[in-house]
């Protein structure tokens, strides 16, 4: 059966919504990764640059000290960037500055293994972007920034004539294609991963008819707010039952019962935004509401039955309301029995309604 999801799921193409959900997904799981690399990048600059400065006789100069500045700058900036788009921005910024010092550390090497040194810092600067949470254009801008600024056969004395410039171009163009080729199949299986895990979490916590979450998102979410929030204000739950639902089923068929407990849902949803809501089955829905008071709970109460109570359609219905206070020391389980007496009573004294456990 997975298999078979999996293989209609790579049929299709990921809208543009989903893809930057993706995308900022992954730089929010990759940003201490990111910074990581960045400082690992301007570490290896600053050991070349010494060893250069050092055994070449150049000495460390001012302009080596402004682009560690700017590098470090960068880095900096990337622990208050919280949008994947910022940061493709940020990194074609820190690339370029980069490629460009390695360039000028390169020339002072000896004119013969330039080229080499170039092709190398080439490939590594290019592999380190492909695992990097970049956009598609993101990443081919850097691949053109590289290719550009650290071109093995620009301004030395390689020729791609001879053997050895020869050499270096099949290097150069085997390691950018296999580097480039690497990062869009990876990305590729990411997003397909990432879509996958949606489907799945989708299925295991959301009911497939109303599209609110189901039983098992409620007992999780609510069973966590019960334990983690605190009690300044009352806990209630609420147990809201479709009022004559068989009957609509009996009378008009499923269909008409479907689209009755599609309704029921979006009102809930519509009234309850910002609280725990859920279908449990059939025809239950519950409610859990942290930090308010009792007086809130019952204008929340009345406005949902009014609202479904004068839903315009051919077929309306009511609904029942139990609820409870969560005490301190009630279970989810214990507060849910205790809506159900509640429920139980709002059915027995005429409906369309909500009562409180006594």
């Amino acid at each position: 059966m997975l298999k078979t999801i999996e293989k209609e799921i790579s049929k299709q193409a990921a809208p543009p919504a989903l893809q930057a959900e993706f995308a900022q997904h992954d730089f929010e799981k990759l940003r201490n990764f990111c910074r990581l690399t960045y400082i690992t990048s301007i570490a290896i600059w600053l050991l070349f640059n010494l060893i250069i400065s050092t055994k070449g006789g150049q000495g460390f100069t001012g302009l080596s000290l402004l682009f560690i500045s700017v590098m470090v700058g960068l880095t900096v900036i990337l622990g208050f960037i919280h949008n994947y788009r910022h940061f493709d921005v940020l990194n074609l910024i820190f690339v370029l500055v980069i490629t460009l010092g390695l360039r000028l550390i390169i020339f002072g090497l000896p004119a013969e293994t330039q080229p080499i040194w170039l092709a190398l810092a080439s490939s590594s600067i290019l592999y380190s972007a492909s695992v990097l949470p970049l956009s598609r254009w993101a990443f081919l801008s850097v691949a053109a920034i590289n290719c550009v600024m650290l071109n093995p056969f620009l301004m030395t004395q390689a020729s791609i004539m001879d053997l050895r410039g020869l050499l270096i171009l099949c290097y150069f163009a085997f390691l950018c294609s296999l580097t480039i080729y690497s990062f869009f199949k990876l990305r590729r299986v990411k997003l397909h991963n990432y879509t996958m895990s949606k489907l799945l979490v989708a299925q295991a916590y959301l009911d497939a008819l109303t599209e609110i979450p189901n039983r098992r998102s409620f007992m999780l979410q609510a069973g966590h707010e019960l334990q983690v929030l605190p009690r300044e204000h009352d806990h209630y739950l609420a147990m809201i039952d479709i009022d004559n639902f068989k009957k609509v089923n009996d009378q008009f068929g499923h269909d008409i019962g479907d689209e009755v407990l599609k309704r029921t849902a979006a009102n809930i949803e519509a009234v309850m935004t910002g609280y725990e809501y859920a279908r449990l089955g059939g025809e239950e829905f519950a409610v859990y509401m942290s930090g308010v008071r009792r007086s809130d709970v019952e204008i929340l109460m009345d406005t949902l039955c009014r609202r479904v109570r004068e839903d315009p359609d051919e077929h309306p219905v009511t609904i029942s309301i139990g609820l409870t206070r969560v005490e301190e020391d009630d279970t989810l389980n214990q507060a849910l029995a205790k809506a159900d007496k509640a429920l139980y009573r709002s059915k027995n004294s005429g409906k369309d309604r909500f009562s409180f456990y006594q």
